[in-house]
Parts: structure tokens; C-alpha cells; sequence
């Protein structure tokens, strides 16, 4: 892998510069440094998350998709991660699938408002 200056800086580094790039609503940026950290920690949900987060908002909802969903094979009661995963299969057109998800969220503790 070429180092550029997504990949660049320790862990922490990255992370807060992630933080930054999805404050700044620059979504595939966040992205981008985000993928290479979730490689290297792929335990923690935190980066994952975000993640998803940015992939949701830079509208690549298969890639959302997959980020929430492993997720929740990390944290089934992560009640964020569920809401977002059943918007994301709405907006995809999936309001079946996605109903499930939203229930089991709010029964978790997540506002759908």
C-alpha cells in the first residue's frame, strides 16, 4: 500500500482526522481514511461506524450496508448501527427487509424520528 495522507499517522491520528473530513461533510474523504483504519482494527465498531456513516451520506449504500451489518456481527444491540441499517434499506427500496431492523431499534432505544 503507497502512503498518502489518508493512510499517514498513527491510529489515533487517523481517526481524528476522519472526524474532521466527516465535520467538514466531506464524505469520501472520511471514508478513505476510515477504510484503511477499519483494516487494521477490525474489531472495533467505532470505526466501522463511521464508516458507514459516511458511506450512507455519500449515498454508496451497498458499502453501508456491509459496514453496518458487520457492525452488528460485532454488537447485535448496537441500536445506532441497527436505525442506520434500516434506513439504508429503505433508501435501497427494501421497506420490508428494513421494517425489522427499525422495530428492533426503537425496542433498543433508538429515536426514528
Amino acid at each position: 500500500m503507497t502512503h498518502t495522507y489518508y493512510t499517514q499517522g498513527s491510529p489515533t491520528e487517523r481517526w481524528e482526522r476522519a472526524g474532521l473530513f466527516f465535520e467538514a461533510k466531506d464524505y469520501a474523504a472520511a471514508a478513505r481514511v476510515l477504510g484503511s483504519l477499519v483494516e487494521e482494527v477490525p474489531e472495533q465498531v467505532a470505526p466501522r461506524l463511521l464508516l458507514a456513516r459516511a458511506y450512507y451520506h455519500s449515498a454508496q449504500l451497498t458499502r453501508a450496508e456491509a459496514e453496518l451489518r458487520a457492525v452488528l456481527d460485532l454488537d447485535p444491540v448496537e441500536h445506532y448501527a441497527r436505525l442506520m441499517l434500516g434506513r439504508t434499506l429503505e433508501r435501497q427500496g427494501r421497506a420490508e427487509e428494513a421494517a425489522g431492523h427499525l422495530r428492533l431499534a426503537e425496542a433498543l432505544g433508538a429515536s426514528l424520528v
